[in-house]
């Protein structure tokens, strides 16, 4: 069976406010290609197919379309909820659109219920386990605490239970969206930590033939059945040296795996250029960055006058302009931004602990109030948003 994998559309997002909807289009254009090219019994989407629980027209407009022409073509989709999507509203309308070969699994209550495909080798099951926001599924799960490991965990035992009592020799795909041990993550993905620890272990996946995972936007295998198919654009400039593309899976009669990768569009290449601003302006080495999405440190002692002015002469599509002069002294006086950069929101917390009491780290009480009063937090946000819907 040959399924394509693709997640983290992220469909309505920007970046740096330059609008990638005609970019997010054309991927699109694309996934419909291959499928169509590579006669594609599946399509596997991974989660964050939205950027945001309540995405804009022109996003929805866009997922409306893509689901009709691989309905069109008859190629059966499944589709998981992410941490960026509002579940109940990707939801809306799954038992209608089911009998046109999209399923959409955003209900963590159906995890083990698989959608059912066949091959000429028999059966295959796919199961599409949502994002799971702990504190709001453990119960489902009979559990009483725990973070990300622990009810992925449950979810894919339940996944386990339903396959031992399926067809033998019965092949078996999981969709999930999760921080999984040994991935690499960039910039743009949202924080999901919950009690410090925001990974799962690779051997949570065990007894399935292949995981199509979703929410790290690069590209990653970390097994040859466990694979990340990244985001098909670049969403920040940590993402730079990323080679977007799909999965290609083909999935053999005794459920060996074999992958290539199908490299996706590019709108316009991304750049991170370092040095002084004159040396920016005027090494021909630069030249082959005229046209692209361009991230600038510059390093003078002293900051120029008017410097986004002129590296867009150069660079028209300059849209990150950053400081960090040669030789500077490190004060701690940057940008809040700059300084909580890519910093969990417990190690945030923490940091400024660390600021107004000096000389005293947190002791294992005060650790405890953290986490709970964080968790709190992440838990009141998601069940008001599971309220708006409602």
């Amino acid at each position: 069976m040959r399924l394509l994998h693709t997640s983290d559309w992220h469909l309505g997002r920007s970046f740096h406010r330059e609008n990638l909807h005609d970019a997010q289009r054309a991927f699109l254009d694309h996934l419909v290609a291959v499928a169509e090219a590579e006669r594609v019994d599946a399509v596997l989407v991974a989660g964050d197919v939205y950027d945001r629980a309540l995405p804009g027209l022109d996003a929805v407009a866009l997922f409306d379309d893509v689901l009709v022409r691989l309905a069109a073509l008859g190629v059966p989709t499944v589709f998981i909820s992410g941490n960026h999507d509002s579940a109940r509203r990707l939801g809306v309308g799954s038992r209608l659109i089911d009998r046109a070969g999209i399923h959409l699994r955003t209900d963590p209550d159906g995890c083990a219920v698989p959608v059912l495909l066949a091959d000429e080798h028999g059966p295959v099951a796919v199961y599409g386990l949502p994002y799971l926001e702990p504190a709001l599924v453990r119960e489902r799960f009979g559990l009483e605490r725990g973070g990300h490991d622990r009810v992925l965990g449950a979810a894919m035992d339940a996944v386990r239970a339903d396959l031992a009592g399926r067809e033998p020799g019965t092949r078996a795909v999981v969709l999930a969206h999760a921080f999984v041990t040994g991935g690499q993550p960039s910039d743009s993905e949202r924080d999901i930590t919950v009690g410090g620890v925001a990974s799962v272990p690779l051997p949570v996946f065990d007894g399935v033939h292949y995981a199509a995972l979703g929410h790290l936007h690069g590209c990653q295998t970390l097994s040859p059945r466990v694979r990340y198919s990244g985001s098909p654009l670049a969403y920040s400039f940590s993402e730079a040296d990323h080679r977007k593309s799909l999965w290609l899976v083909d999935l053999a009669a005794d459920g060996s795996v074999e992958a290539e990768r199908i490299d996706c569009p590019v709108p316009r290449p991304l750049a991170r250029l370092r040095g002084t601003l004159d040396r920016l302006l005027t090494d021909p080495a630069l030249d082959r960055h005229a046209d692209a999405w361009v991230q600038a440190t510059l390093t003078d002692t002293v900051r120029p006058a008017d410097p986004m002015e002129r590296l867009r002469a150069r660079f028209p599509h300059t849209l990150q302009l950053l400081f960090e002069p040669e030789g500077a002294v490190e004060d701690g006086a940057g940008s809040y931004a700059a300084r909580v950069s890519g910093r969990s929101d417990r190690e945030v917390v923490e940091g400024f602990v660390a600021h107004v009491r000096p000389g005293r780290t947190l002791d294992e009480r005060e650790q405890r109030w953290l986490l709970e009063g964080l968790e709190a937090v992440r838990r009141d946000a998601a069940e008001r948003e599971q309220e708006t819907v409602r």
